[in-house]
């Protein structure tokens, strides 16, 4: 029985590394890249806002345009890869950011795979490419 227990404990050992080795880059519990760009694990498109600056921890897009541009949140305790932070918005909630910048989801994108907000208030929000 103690023998079946090690190789049982080695074996779930062995998958976690290689899951973890197989999800480096851009990936990770909130996130994966899909056809070039970053997309929460719902799928959708996640963008970045030009009025943010990077690496500040403070989000530029509160009250009507978090209406629009809802935040991608994470739990308050989110253990998050290289490349990524956590910042807390002026609301104390906790938001995702990548390479400094703060990530959104657009309101109006329907379906996995729109980047309807690709370019939107005279080129202030982008698609984050990977």
């Amino acid at each position: 029985m103690k023998q079946l227990k090690t190789k049982s404990i080695g074996f779930i050992i062995a998958v976690l590394l290689a899951a973890c080795a197989t999800t480096g880059g851009a990936n990770s519990a909130y996130t994966k890249v899909s056809d070039g760009v970053l997309v929460g694990s719902n799928g959708m498109t996640l963008y970045t806002f030009a009025k943010d600056i990077p690496g500040s921890g403070k989000s530029s897009c509160n009250g009507q345009c978090a209406s629009n541009w809802p935040p991608l949140l994470v739990d308050g305790n989110a253990s998050v890869p290289d490349g990524y932070s956590v910042i807390v918005r002026d609301d104390g909630k906790r938001q995702l950011a990548y390479k400094g910048m703060p990530l959104y989801f657009w309101a109006k994108d329907s379906k996995p795979g729109d980047k309807t907000g690709d370019g939107f208030l005279n080129g202030a929000w982008h698609v984050v490419k990977m």
